[in-house]
Formats: C-alpha cells, sequence, structure tokens
C-alpha cells in the first residue's frame, strides 16, 4: 500500500463503518463494508465502500479478508482565523502559534471571518478545515 505521514496496518475484517482507511493513495472514512463468505479457495472477500476526508469522493475496493490495510492517524487541531482571502483563511495553530493558509470548505464560506476559531484535521500530508467553533 503506501508508507505516508502517520498511519498504522489493520486487518481489512476488523474495519467497520465509520473507520478510516486509506484507498489509492487518499485517507477515507468507510461508509459500509460487505464480507462475503469463504469461497472453496478459502479466502474471504470484503467490498468497503468509502469516501475522501478530502474532496468526499467515493472509492470502492474489494480485497480479500486476511489483507492488511494502511490506516491514516487523523489529528483534530484548533486554529484561530487571522484573515481571509477568496476561498483561503490564513490561521494560527492555538497550541503551537504556526501561521499557514487553508481552504475554505464551500459549506462554512459564511461563517469563517476573522478571529473565530476553526478545527481542523490533520490527514496524511493535508490540513483541512472540519468547522467553525
Amino acid at each position: 500500500m503506501c508508507c505516508m505521514a502517520e498511519t498504522k496496518q489493520t486487518n481489512v475484517t476488523s474495519l467497520k463503518a465509520g473507520n478510516y482507511v486509506i484507498i489509492d493513495k487518499v485517507a477515507c472514512r468507510v461508509n459500509k463494508i460487505e464480507t462475503s463468505k469463504t469461497g472453496k479457495h478459502g479466502h474471504a472477500k470484503c467490498r468497503i465502500d468509502a469516501s475522501s476526508l478530502i474532496d468526499g469522493s467515493r472509492k470502492v475496493i474489494v480485497l480479500p479478508g486476511h489483507e492488511k490495510v494502511d490506516v491514516p492517524i487523523v489529528e483534530k487541531k484548533n486554529a484561530q482565523v487571522l484573515s481571509v482571502n477568496d476561498n483561503i483563511a490564513n490561521v494560527m495553530d492555538e497550541e503551537s502559534y504556526e501561521t499557514f493558509d487553508l481552504k475554505i470548505p464551500e459549506d462554512l464560506k459564511d461563517k469563517v471571518v476573522e478571529g473565530v476559531s476553526v478545527t481542523y484535521w490533520i490527514i496524511l500530508e493535508d490540513k483541512v478545515m472540519k468547522e467553525v467553533k
């Protein structure tokens, strides 16, 4: 699979809806997982239906049940918005005081203004704004 940022490995059969998984080097949330019965060659197949944590695109993958998959370690942090320019917010992390730019998601555009606190997730190498506090 892939070896980027912070990940751990787990068996496909231990995944449940709501868990995170990496499919095609994209961090995803599992929407549903279906496991077939073992066939005459002995391995159950798992069909994973997931959505990207970054852009919401849908991914479907079928793997043998004994296979290992990478699971991203998602870090959730808070930041204060310093300035807003179109769909980019310049923010400062509330713990490390590091400043950086975050893309403002469509559903938060009218809520993100200077001075508000936002929650952002660090997913693999990406920082994604998730909510306004």
